[in-house]
């Protein structure tokens, strides 16, 4: 075993990007990404969503958020509509065609968390979540870093 594998960020990581190519492959087969699939379930189905709310939702970079968009509204999945309660916003809506992907995204989703479901116990699973709130917690929190030690330059 590599000294790496024993760090929590390699398992974290690793797990993700196993997900993440799971969740591609799936999507390929609609000629799609699992970010557009995340992103069409993200939007409000009878709603809608503005645009400044979905990147920080997502936690995407506003670049990648609006190539997205702009890919996502070329195939007729979604159209921008002026938002009539901020005339400074876009509202981002489903067309039909959309609403039928992202039912499908939802589907793959479900299906994945199943699969968890059938796997793992009850159990695990709590403490599974219980760790995986706190190590965000850790993280979101920022302290680590900010204390002078011997290791920090």
């Amino acid at each position: 075993m590599k000294n790496n594998e024993f760090t929590i960020d390699y398992h974290l990581r690793s797990t993700w990007l196993a997900v993440q190519k799971m969740y591609n492959e799936q999507a390929s087969n609609f000629n799609s990404t699992m970010v557009m699939g995340f992103t069409l379930l993200s939007i409000d189905p009878k709603h809608g969503a503005p645009s400044t709310s979905l990147g920080p939702k997502m936690g995407i970079e506003p670049t990648s958020l609006s190539r997205t968009l702009k890919n996502l509204e070329e195939r007729g999945l979604i159209i921008r509509k002026p938002n009539p309660q901020d005339g400074r916003s876009v509202l981002i809506l489903l067309t039909e065609e959309g609403l039928k992907m992202r039912d499908i995204s939802k589907e793959v989703v479900f299906k994945f968390n199943e699969a968890i479901n059938d796997s793992i116990s009850i159990e695990e699973m709590r403490i599974f979540l219980n760790v995986m709130q706190k190590i965000n917690a850790i993280t979101v929190d920022k302290k680590i870093f900010h204390k002078k030690t011997e290791t920090n330059y």
